[in-house]
């Protein structure tokens, strides 16, 4: 089976890593930094057979200092990209922060698929481009999903809805 996805983008703070409010600053610099429950396990499958990469608006990390921060948590191996709104020059939900990405990972939008638990930010826009989605959200399946593909509140979850869009593109090619 040739796959039809190539990437998935995951947005940063509470979506990859854990956003504690209390901290200000670059997560990198952060007391305390944890990923999401199940983030690891998740790249772990997940990376074996996808391009993974960050896609974030922190103002306060950079490239350099996200990786960081990812690698106190042991993930970074996992991700080939990072981009940041700083280095792309634009912000989500700026359609053209997620063109950029596209572009520079040498895709097309419908090869690609947005993890984010931002509906606004990271879900009504990348759709808008033509990118898959998956809007992570602890909220109850009752939540609005009119642009996301698929809603998960847990990211165990997450390897078994990418398979999906593989099996959605498979039975429209037959």
């Amino acid at each position: 089976m040739t796959r039809q996805i190539k990437a998935v983008i995951f947005d940063w703070g509470d979506t990859i890593m854990r956003d504690f409010p209390e901290y200000k600053g670059a997560m990198a610099y952060w007391e305390k930094v944890e990923e999401i429950t199940g983030m690891k396990e998740a790249l772990e499958i997940i990376s074996r057979n996808y391009i993974c990469c960050v896609a974030s608006n922190a103002g306060d990390s950079n490239a350099e200092l996200m990786g960081v921060a990812l690698n106190r948590v042991n993930i970074r191996k996992y991700f080939r990209h990072l981009f940041t709104s700083c280095e792309l020059g634009v912000s989500k939900p700026n359609l053209n922060f997620f063109n950029k990405i596209v572009k520079k990972l040498s895709l097309r939008p419908e090869e690609c698929i947005m993890v984010g638990n931002d509906y606004e930010k990271d879900i009504v826009p990348a759709k808008a481009v033509g990118i898959h989605t998956i809007f992570f959200t602890k909220e109850s399946n009752n939540a609005i999903i009119n642009d996301a593909d698929y809603l998960i509140n847990s990211m165990n979850k997450l390897d078994k809805v990418i398979m999906k869009f593989e099996s959605i593109k498979e039975t429209t090619l037959t």
